[in-house]
């Protein structure tokens, strides 16, 4: 700076131990010492120069009009009274409107950048400044040695041969959140590049500096700091959001269906935004004897919660799957796993599992059992036989047997390339999982024995695809509507993976925008086009 060393009168200035006021710089010191101002005589007290008490002082104060520019918040760390005072001048002199307060040394200005204890009679601690900006000497020592105190002295530094850089690390330490700008004698400024590459924002030689300068270099390292710590919680939120994306994904299931000849798609919508797993779940695993095992299900509920109880359910059934577990035994099993996690006793799931099985009906299949057939295209046309309505042949080998399992779920689609979709029947259909006690006699899950022609083609779901609005008003779309609406977008020849998007994007287009619940859509397919996963 200019001058910076210079002024040397106002060494016979008496200075104060800790923070003190140097002309209208204000910090804290002792307010009992009320120093003479030189030249005065001992005795006249109109010659006594008093400070006030501690606080930051305002070195411009904004005209009412101008409050929306808050002034800067700067914390100086100069142990030199002169150079202190001279940075205090050529702040004011530039117009900047600043709060500057005054530490003599990295101590005293841990008092302002830390919690203090408590003071006797209060209740609260005293709180800390919240600093836009720090101008440090990289002269000032760490600490000010005990004849500092004495009135006229300046703080005599403590030199240990330490780092110079040891007082900016332990500042950026107390102050991670203000920009730093250094100070350096005219020929450091190689430590000034390396206070930077340290961490400060920006580097001042005293010789070289100026008002205008000064001012200018104080905004901009607020304004750089103000950008890096945008650009650091930018790449955190990435480098977060890229963890629970890998989380996420993970947690949704690998079907397990090697040797099925299945085509087997699959689409996942969870309700809440950003989020990339909900309280829906799904599974699909392929047991040795050939026997084909799907699960789809509905956590009660939105948030991390249920999707976690989901992930839960999901883990546990197909555990139970490969114990082989089944049935009754499995469901009753999965809400003893239920009734265990769940953060509430309100909490319930709803969940349709499939069990197909290659040749011959299960042992357990009654002498009524049912074919799965569609009915007609047009809803005027009198309805031919459906599921549930045609005694089965004793004996075909292409036909394969599956067993429904309904637990507050919506029934499966059946679909045909050349008719109208279907709903599978629900009169076996059981209490979700969690509502009843599995002691209730009423908390049973009986199975809905079908047969499955060659070609067959099946759409589980949860309710959150039929619970969409149509228009504007308050109707919901329902199973009635899912099934117009499939069955046109088959007419136009969408099949697989194509239908499944195309019949999800007219769900959302219906409801005005995304859907608010979670959706989960399986379609498996048993064609004479190759097994696809998707």
């Amino acid at each position: 700076m200019d001058d910076l060393n210079g002024l040397n009168a106002l060494h016979d200035l008496d200075t104060l131990d800790g923070f003190g006021k140097v002309g209208g710089l204000t910090g804290l010191g002792e307010p009992s010492l009320t120093p003479r101002l030189p030249g005065s005589p001992d005795g006249e007290s109109g010659a006594v120069a008093t400070f006030p008490l501690p606080g930051p002082r305002t070195t411009w104060r904004p005209a009412p009009a101008d409050r929306a520019a808050a002034p800067l918040k700067l914390l100086v760390i100069e142990n030199d009274t002169t150079d202190a005072r001279l940075i205090e001048e050529l702040i004011a002199a530039s117009g900047t409107p600043v709060e500057l307060t005054w530490a003599r040394s990295l101590e005293q200005a841990a008092a302002q950048l830390t919690p203090q204890p408590a003071v006797p009679g209060r209740r609260a601690r005293t709180l800390p400044i919240d600093f836009s900006c720090v101008l440090l000497d990289l002269a000032t020592p760490s600490s000010t040695s005990p004849d500092s105190s004495l009135p006229g002295a300046d703080a005599a530094p403590t030199t240990d041969g330490a780092d110079p850089l040891d007082g900016l690390h332990e500042l950026l330490r107390l102050a991670p959140k203000a920009a730093i700008v250094v100070l350096t004698d005219a020929a450091d400024t190689r430590l000034g590049a390396a206070a930077v590459a340290a961490g400060a924002q920006d580097f001042l030689t005293k010789d070289d500096t100026d008002g205008p300068l000064l001012a200018r270099a104080l905004r901009y390292a607020v304004e750089r700091k103000r950008a890096d710590e945008s650009q650091r919680r930018l790449v955190e939120a990435e480098l977060r959001g890229q963890e629970n994306a890998r989380l996420q994904r993970h947690l949704l299931p690998t079907p397990l269906l090697e040797g099925a000849d299945l085509s087997f798609t699959r689409r996942y919508r969870p309700g809440r935004r950003r989020a990339l797993l909900g309280g829906d779940f799904y599974d699909a695993v392929r047991t040795d004897d050939g026997t084909i095992h799907v699960v789809i299900g509905d956590v009660c509920g939105h948030g991390p919660d249920e999707a976690a109880l989901g992930v839960a359910l999901r883990i546990a059934w197909r555990t139970l799957v490969f114990a082989g577990l089944s049935g009754q035994t499995l469901l009753t099993t999965l809400q003893h796993v239920l009734e265990h996690e769940r953060r509430s006793d309100e909490i319930f799931a709803t969940l349709c599992m499939l069990v197909i099985t290659p040749g011959t009906p299960a042992d357990d299949a009654p002498r009524g059992h049912r074919r799965a057939t569609t009915g007609p295209r047009r809803a005027g046309d009198r309805p031919a036989p459906g599921v549930g309505q045609q005694p089965l042949p004793s004996d075909r080998p292409e036909v394969e047997h599956a067993q429904l399992y309904l637990a507050g779920h919506p029934a499966p689609l059946l679909l045909s390339p050349v008719e109208r979709p279907v709903v599978l029947s629900s009169d076996q259909a059981g209490p979700a999982l969690g509502l009843l006690s599995c002691d209730d006699t009423d908390a049973s899950w009986p199975p809905h024995h079908l047969e499955l022609e060659p070609g067959w083609s099946l759409m589980l779901y949860t309710d959150g695809l039929i619970e969409g609005r149509v228009g504007a008003g308050s109707r919901r779309l329902g199973q009635d509507g899912l099934i117009g609406l499939i069955g046109d977008h088959q007419a136009s020849g969408l099949t697989r993976g194509r239908l499944v998007d195309s019949a999800l994007a007219e769900v959302e287009d219906l409801n005005g925008g995304a859907l608010t619940d979670d959706v989960a859509i399986l379609l498996l397919e048993r064609t004479q086009q190759p097994p696809l996963m998707g």
